[in-house]
This record gives structure tokens, sequence and C-alpha cells, in this order.
């Protein structure tokens, strides 16, 4: 085996997703030795591209949404996110269309919202939409430092800090699911549908998910913002930043082991028996892995197994290039179906549904500009995650029907379609993130106290942290770059740092004592 570091303290980061290269850029700038090995050949993990006649597609996350969260790890190194990529604020949140031919835009103005929902279902409907709103605005500012900026949230100062809040139990509605509670909220049961979808923002489903999860709207509300030339553009400028702090990746490298001398660490070793030495190890992958042994029994309890299950939602996605022929699209669109209890009744069942809600993103369409001749398009699908007992129909055709047909009910029609290689199904996630089974938010959020069940940054082992979509405060893209500073945090804590970041006043700045 060959020693591609020196012998002295290293840290490995396996994983190359947002997470990993968060903590690597705060490692890196504390003037660690990061080496980042990642099995794909290029950063962003998830955040993934698929090459087309009309340029890269993402075949990924869409669009960032709480950029405080970008701007304060840019600023703690010292740099401007807008030094490093482009944004553009999209005021048009999204457009939804419904079987009976109805449509509605949201948009970041929630006063346009509140008209929009207004002409789209009364005034009565524009009432509930503004206290939906309000209350989904006061979870999100309430439970953001406690829970989604901590590190290790602690259910009694949880608790305690509700009880200072008395105000916050009803919008809580600790008795409900998300279903259940806009079923009270909302009159219109379009409007029901719309933000249950949320739920599936986090891999799970409105009939089963708390319906403290209506917090997820506020993001999306807060700002939706595009980056130029795709989503991977973010993934290229934190890893070209790591590198210029002296981080070094190992592309199409596959972690395949990570070796131990008895309770410490001593190197990660890849699939072709080269070995990194190292004393530190950040894993941004699926727990899941970890837990299955795949990257050594003696690591099986690095993480509970109710960290990993129940597993959450995965997808049907394609991501092509073609001319839209039929409906008005804007960059966000939704096309709901008939019956959202029976889509995920049968999601819950461990089946594709027959009648699923799409969502398509016209990846060159924005406010104010006119698309190509050829557009770049993702449309996803729900679906669920590989399970080893029931077998889901994952051949092309039946995904294209699955997908472009229910389009075509809609009204909308894509010239020419996209070649069978556009697809990515659940098994196809299971192969590109091991032992996830496809799933793309690691634990379901279903249950009150799902939030506390995901693993945190310091994992069982001494030495391995984790961080991630499967990792606290959970999936999306703001929130594992949230967890890659809490790896970091820790990592920099166990080894006595005083600081990792220049000292901040700012709510969820990344700091050590």
């Amino acid at each position: 085996m060959v020693n591609l570091l020196p012998q002295k303290e290293k840290i490995v980061v396996i994983g190359a997703g947002l997470g990993g290269l968060a903590a690597a850029l705060r490692l890196c700038h504390a003037g660690c030795d990061v080496a980042i090995l990642d099995s794909h050949g290029a950063p962003g993990g998830k955040m993934r591209v698929i090459d087309t006649v009309a340029g890269p597609v993402d075949a990924g996350p869409t669009v960032l949404t709480l950029r405080p969260v970008f701007d304060r790890l840019f600023a703690d190194l010292g740099e401007r996110l807008d030094d490093h990529v482009t944004l553009r604020l999209e005021p048009l949140l999204a457009r939804h269309f419904w079987p009976d031919g109805s449509t509605l835009d949201l948009f970041a103005d929630p006063q346009r919202s509140a008209q929009a929902i207004s002409d789209f279902a009364g005034p009565k409907a524009a009432q509930e939409y503004r206290r939906f709103a309000d209350g989904a605005r006061r979870l999100f500012e309430a439970f953001e430092s406690p829970m989604m900026l901590a590190p290790q949230p602690s259910q009694a100062a949880l608790t305690a800090h509700v009880m200072r809040h008395p105000g916050l139990i009803p919008l809580m509605a600790p008795q409900k699911t998300m279903a259940s509670a806009l079923a009270v909220q909302f009159t219109d049961p379009r409007l029901r549908q719309l933000f249950g979808r949320y739920a599936t923002y986090v891999g799970g489903s409105p009939y089963l998910s708390p319906a403290i999860l209506s917090l997820v709207s506020h993001a999306e509300a807060k700002g939706v913002w595009l980056v130029e030339g795709g989503m991977h553009r973010l993934a290229q400028a934190m890893a070209g930043l790591i590198e210029r702090r002296g981080g070094r990746f190992h592309f199409a490298t596959h972690a395949a082991h990570i070796e131990r001398s008895g309770a410490a660490i001593r190197a990660v070793i890849t699939a072709d028996g080269t070995r990194l030495p190292c004393t530190r190890v950040v894993f941004n992958g699926d727990p899941r892995a970890l837990a299955s042994g795949l990257l050594g029994d003696d690591l099986r309890a690095a993480v509970p197994l109710a960290a990993t299950e129940p597993r959450s939602l995965s997808a049907q996605v394609w991501a092509f290039a073609a001319t839209p022929h039929g409906r008005d699209l804007a960059h966000h669109n939704v096309f709901f179906g008939a019956d959202p209890r029976s889509e995920f009744d049968a999601l819950a069942q461990g089946r594709n549904p027959v009648d699923p809600t799409v969502y398509v993103c016209a990846q060159d369409r924005t406010s104010g500009t006119s698309p190509p001749a050829i557009e770049r398009f993702e449309t996803i699908v729900n679906a669920p995650p590989v399970a080893p007992r029931i077998a889901t129909d994952e051949r092309p055709q039946s995904c294209r029907h699955l997908t472009f047909q229910t389009l075509a009910n809609r009204g909308l029609t894509f010239s020419p379609g996209p070649p069978d290689n556009a697809l990515t199904t659940p098994q196809a996630f299971e192969r590109m993130f091991p032992a996830s089974l496809g799933s793309l938010y690691g634990r379901s959020p279903h249950g009150l106290m799902a939030a506390f069940q995901r693993p945190t940054a310091r994992s069982r082992v001494p030495g391995l942290y984790l961080a991630g979509g499967g990792a606290h405060p959970g999936a999306g893209v703001p929130m594992a770059t949230l967890s890659g500073g809490h790896a970091a945090a820790a990592i920099l804590t166990d080894l006595g740092s005083i600081s990792m970041s220049r000292p901040t006043d700012t709510p969820g700045g990344i700091s050590t004592a």
C-alpha cells in the first residue's frame, strides 16, 4: 500500500457533498491538513449534473434557500459569496398546476402571494394563508437557533424554550400531522395539498410528518436564489477554496475501510489499497453505510439504529434538454395529482403512485428573461426507497410513462423525449450512495421525535464525525452545509482549538469556546 500523506496528524473527509465541503473548508481555514475522497468524479454529492446538448443540467437541488447560511460560511473564511458565484433572487417561488386546470403562483413577497391566493380561491383563503404563513415564520424563528443551528439539540432545552414561549404550542400542534393541521388551517383542498408538499422537501409524507414541519415552507418564503450556471457552481466554488487553502481532493476514489488501532483511528483505506494515515475522519455519506458495516464491522455501532431507520423518500429523476409545448412554465413548477392521499398511501406501502405529483424545474427560465429554443429540465417524481422484499418497476419505459404521460395529461409535452440515460431511479441512487436504499434525505422525518433521532456530528466512535443530509440538522443544501460546520467545530474543539472562525455576533456563526 502507498502512503499518500506524511506521518503527522491528518483529517480525511469521506464524501465531497455540501456537508463534507463545508467541513473541509472550515478545517483547512483553521490550519488542518485535509484530504477529501469521493467516489464520484466531481464535488457536490447529490448536487450533480447531467450533460446535454444544451449544457449541464442540474439533476439534484435546483435553487439556493437560506442564503445567510452561505454568506456566513464564506465570511468566516474572509471571503464574499458574491465573489465566487453569481446569485439571482427569483421573485416567483413556484407555479402550481392542478388537474382541474387551475393554476397558482406564489411569490417571495407575501402580499403578492396573498393577493394571488385571493384571486385563486377567494378572500377567506387569503386570510387563511396569512395566518398560516405567520405561524410558519414564528415556528422557524423560534426553532432556528435551538434546533437547526445547535450542534446537539436537547429535548429538555427545547421543552424549556417552548414553556417560556407557550404561544408556540398551538402553532406546533404536537398531536397533529401536517395533513391534519392543514385540514383545519385551509378550507380549499388545493391549498392543503400545496402546503402539504413541503413535507417532501425533507423526504416525508404530510400524512405521517409532524405538523411543526410546516416551518419548512418559510425557508422558501425567505427567498429563492438561482445560481448562474447551475447549482454545481456552488460546489465547484467551495472546492476551489479548499484547494487554495491546501486541501487535496481524490475523486473517483472509493473509501473501503477506516483502519483503527484500539480506540484510535489510524487511516482510511481506499478500494485500490491506498492508505491515507489520519487521526480524524469526517464521514459525509449516509450514516446507514456505517451501521451496515460498509467501512468496517467495528464501525457498525457508530450510529444507533434509530438514527437511520425508517428511511425517507427517494425519487425518479429525469435531467434532459428539450423544447416544451403546451404550458407556460416558471423556473419552479409543480403539477399536482388528483388525490394526494392515494399518492402518499402508495409511497408508504413501497409502491409508485399511479397519479403522482410531478415537479418540473425549467432551469433556463427566470423572471424577466426569455428561454432559448432548447431548454434544460429536471423532473422529479417522489418514489419509495429501495425495499428488499418489494420490487418497484424501475424500467425506463415505465418511469417515462409515469412522469411524461402524467405531464401530457396536464397539457405539457417535450420534444424530443429524454433518452433512457437521462433517468435516475431509486436503485441508481442506492448505487451512487451505498447503503442509502436510494433514500435522498437520510432518516424519515415521520414522528414528533424524528428530529432528535438523527445522528449529530460526533459519532459513537472516537475520532469519527458525521456531516451531510443524513446527520443533524437534516436534509437540504443549507442544512447539510450547517452539518459540516458542526462537524468541523466538534473536531477543533476536540483538538483543543480556541476558535475556528472570526468572532461573530450573528446567530448561527460557527465558533467554539
